[in-house]
This record gives structure tokens, sequence and C-alpha cells, in this order.
């Protein structure tokens, strides 16, 4: 038995009974959101002009041959329910095109981690940097340090994550050659930095809006006037007060930040030449690629519903108010 299915049963046993059946229904909707998610993938892709087979090199006869190969001549339920069952055994099919027959899941492998990896860096960057931004600017309010962080966090959200990218390789790339210009195997740590950094700087920039906006209208609530009164000051008010009751909407917003960085952004990808997802999924979608696009499509879908269901559950651990109300309706 792996430690994966030794953590969940350890997991719902260490929280209480009302929070398990909250994290047992959220994860059936997930699964269930999942699986949705899947057939219309499929009956999109049916949708789509084209074939993966449009070589004018082949008659009818060979298209027709191709189709019954793949399976891509059954009724599109049929393919639906093969395809589910195939990806719980973990076989995603294979590329019809951008590498013929050969399995999704090995494109897959060599450029989902250098994604996640740069995108998990920009994250965390951006989340670190935004917080202490956004905590600096409600701290020193109506001050030079509240007008920087704002105008900083304006820059950040205005100015594409292209731009930031072409700039930083210039400038630290080319001029000061601090980092390589272009992504490298042998430096993946050296070559990610760049650009993480550039990818970060729309988290950093919204994290820290809402840091702002969030701690100051916690600093002037009634319940933190109330734990003035009762003596409490410093860090204790701070950190296990002011900033517990802000995370909530600050992980609202940074969660979808997290799937879309994790899962590459193509224009930076190009600009540094990272190997990652972004770049397989355009040439999947123009070759009319449809088990690669599924695949991508689904595993951003899981990514993204994997953070959201998180988050959701955070929330119930954050502020047991929220599973309460949820209940009740």
């Amino acid at each position: 038995m792996d430690s994966a299915t030794l953590f969940v049963p350890a997991f719902l046993s260490f929280i209480g009974a009302a929070m398990k059946k909250y994290v047992i229904k959220r994860v059936v909707t997930a699964a269930f959101t999942l699986l949705a998610i899947t057939l219309i993938l499929f009956i999109l892709m049916q949708l789509m002009p084209g074939s993966p087979f449009n070589d004018e090199k082949l008659n009818d006869a060979q298209r027709a041959s191709l189709y019954a190969k793949y399976g891509l001549d059954q009724p599109i339920i049929v393919q639906f329910f093969r395809y589910v069952f195939n990806m719980f055994r973990g076989d995603l099919g294979v590329s019809y095109k951008i590498s013929k027959n050969t399995p999704i899941t090995q494109l897959i492998a060599s450029r989902l981690p250098i994604s996640v990896g740069v995108g998990f860096a920009a994250v965390l960057i951006g989340a670190v940097a935004g917080l202490l931004l956004g905590l600096l600017a409600a701290f020193k309010r109506d001050t030079v340090w509240d007008t920087l962080a704002t105008i900083i966090s304006v820059i950040g959200v205005s100015v594409p994550s292209y731009v930031f990218a072409l700039a930083l390789s210039y400038q630290f790339g080319f001029k000061l050659k601090w980092f390589p210009m272009l992504f490298s195997a042998k430096d993946v740590i050296g070559s990610s930095v760049l650009p993480s950094i550039s990818l970060s700087m729309f988290t950093m920039a919204s994290i820290a809006r809402f840091t702002r906006a969030e701690m100051i209208e916690v600093l002037g609530s009634d319940y933190m006037l109330l734990a003035e009164a009762k003596g409490l000051s410093g860090k204790k008010l701070i950190f296990s007060h002011a900033l517990r009751n802000a995370l909530i909407p600050i992980i609202t917003v940074l969660a979808p930040l997290v799937v879309d960085l994790m899962t590459g952004s193509l224009v930076v990808e190009k600009i540094f030449s990272i190997p990652g997802v972004g770049s397989l999924l355009v040439n999947a979608i123009q070759s009319n690629d449809y088990n690669v696009v599924i695949a991508l499509s689904f595993i951003y879908s899981a990514m993204y519903i994997g953070i959201m269901l998180v988050v959701d559950i955070l929330y119930g651990v954050i502020d047991p108010r929220i599973r309460v109300a949820k209940k009740e309706d």
C-alpha cells in the first residue's frame, strides 16, 4: 500500500466528523466535475473542423482504415468510456500526428515537470513578494511606502509578462550575463530564474493589492479593536487575528494563478526556449491531434479542480463558519 493510500484514511481520521463530511462532499463533486469536463472535451473535439489525418496523400479508404485503427469510427459515447477506462489505468492514448504512435504520457512526462517547476517558482516568488509588499503598504498606509507599493502593483498588473521577460533577458542575460538567456537542461535552476521572475510579476502585483485592501479592512474592524482593548498587541495581534482573517480572499486570488503559472505561459516559454506544455498544446491544436489536446486539457482541468478543492478545504480549516454555512445551504 502506497503512502497516498495511507494518507487519505489518516487525514480523515484526524479531522472531525463535520469536516470529514465537508471534505468527502467536495471530493465527490470534484470527481463528477472532472468527468463532465472530459465528456465536453470529447464533444468539442468532434465539432472541430478538420481531422488528424488531413494528409492529401491519403485516400478515403486509407483514412477510414486509420479511423478504424484508432477507434475514431466508434460512437462518441463508446470512445468516451473507453478513454476514461484507459485513463484510470494511466493510458492517455497515443499521438496521431505530432509524434506518431508515441504514448502521450511519454510526451507530457518530458515537458510537464519543466513547466510545473518554473511555474511553482513563479508562484512562490510572487506570493511571498506580494504578501510582504501588501503588508508594507497596509501598515504604512498613506506614506511614501504605500505609494511605492501601489506603483509597483499597477506596473505588475498592467505590463504583460513577456515584456518583463524581454527586459530581464536583455539586461541580466545579454548585458550582465548573470543568467542564461535560453533554457538549458544542464542548468535548470539558473535558466529558470528569469522566466520565473517574469511570470511572478502579475501574481506579486495581484496578491499585493488584495493583501493591502484586506489588511486595511481587517485592521479597522471591530473585532481588532476589541482584541487591542483586551491587551493583545504586536506579532500575536497581527498574525493570529489580522492576517488569518485576511487570508481567505488572498487564497481565492492565488488559487487560479497557481494553475495558470504551473501549466506554463506560451509566450514566455518561447522567449526563453522552454520545452514546456504550452507549445505542445498549441502544436496539438494546430495539427488536430485530438488525443494530445484532450490529455493536456484534462491535466490542466484536473490541476485546476485539485487546487480549488484544496482551497475549498482550506476555507473550512481557516474559518469553520464557511463549512457550517455551506452545510445549512
